[in-house]
């Protein structure tokens, strides 16, 4: 079988998080590496921001099919549809950010992590994430953001629980800063108009407020711990019992993919014109993910209690249901 994935998405700006998903896959599994040569096929639900170069870097330089896997990657809008999808047996394998596993693990949903998905930089200032405000605004640090209005793009996530936690770093309270939903791409057009006080945004859309005269004030990833692994490619409880030679294959791929990533930056840039459309300029400016192989149990636990401290969970979760 040949190796397939989406090649392009269509549109402007808003194609990065806004993407139809591809229909269901056939969920009938052969072993990984079967005696007639076949690969086995699986698909992998991703979302289309920089955060997943590394897996379509892995599919192109053949590192699946070395493992026996002809992968599939379907562009889904976000966590909210790749995670069913994988319960379901819909996806073999998903992306997701670290928080929304622990949300979705806390409900009883029989998820495991298997890989890495990426990390922050751990440089405060440059990062592929950081809090941004208005040039001109009295807006300095995280302080300087209780009582004001900060965009997120979902609430109750692991944008605002990490903003909370630097903001009580930093001395202020955590309680007092108002959150509110919007989308990423919208969130450069609203800094620059004051719309809100300030807005947490991840690359490309960090580089294009910049660009537009805002000014980074918090690192929230890099200032909760700056080795804080942000996300991470899971699957069901269900695909580990039934086929776990292919589970064990993906994690071999999807680690050679996250080390040939990093120690090959300007392939890892490159490969986002597969997928999406960035502008050039924007492309070379912006600050990659830090991408390295490896689960790091202790960012799950980070944010496990970052969640349980400001209000996301009732009560503590059970972070090794999610770990290998």
């Amino acid at each position: 079988m040949r190796r397939t994935f989406p090649l392009a998405v269509a549109g402007t700006a808003a194609a990065l998080v806004l993407a139809a998903c591809g229909g269901p896959s056939d969920t009938g599994q052969e072993a990984s590496t079967p005696d007639d040569g076949a690969l086995t096929p699986v698909t992998v639900g991703v979302i289309p921001i920089v955060d997943v170069a590394p897996i379509y870097l892995g599919v192109q330089e053949g590192f699946f099919e070395d493992e026996g896997l002809d992968v599939t990657l379907e562009l889904a809008q976000g966590g909210a549809a790749i995670v069913p999808a994988v319960v379901s047996g819909e996806y073999q394998f998903g992306f997701s950010n670290v928080t929304s596993l622990l949300v979705a693990s806390s409900q009883g949903l029989p998820l495991k992590a298997v890989s890495a998905g990426n990390f922050t930089t751990g440089t405060p200032g440059e990062d592929f994430g950081a809090v941004v405000a208005p040039e001109g605004s009295d807006i300095e640090d995280a302080a300087d953001l209780v009582g004001k209005t900060v965009a997120v793009n979902t609430l109750n996530n692991i944008g605002d629980t990490t903003i909370r936690k630097v903001v009580d770093d930093a001395g202020g309270d955590p309680a007092a800063v108002e959150f509110v939903e919007m989308g990423f791409p919208d969130m450069p057009a609203a800094v620059a108009g004051e719309q809100v006080d300030a807005a947490w945004i991840v690359e490309p859309f960090v580089t294009t407020a910049l660009q537009q005269g805002a000014k980074v004030v918090a690192s929230n990833f890099a200032e909760t711990d700056p080795e804080l692994m942000v996300a991470a490619y899971f699957t069901s409880e269900q695909q580990i019992a039934e086929d776990p030679e292919t589970v064990e294959a993906f994690t071999a791929a999807m680690e050679e993919s996250l080390t040939y990533a990093e120690e090959h930056p300007d392939e890892t840039r490159a490969v986002l014109d597969t997928y999406t459309e960035i502008d050039p300029a924007v492309k070379e400016a912006m600050v990659m993910p830090r991408f390295a192989p490896g689960l790091e149990a202790s960012s799950f636990e980070v944010l496990a209690d970052l969640g349980l401290e400001y209000g996301m969970f009732d009560e503590p979760v059970d972070v090794s249901k999610l770990l290998p």
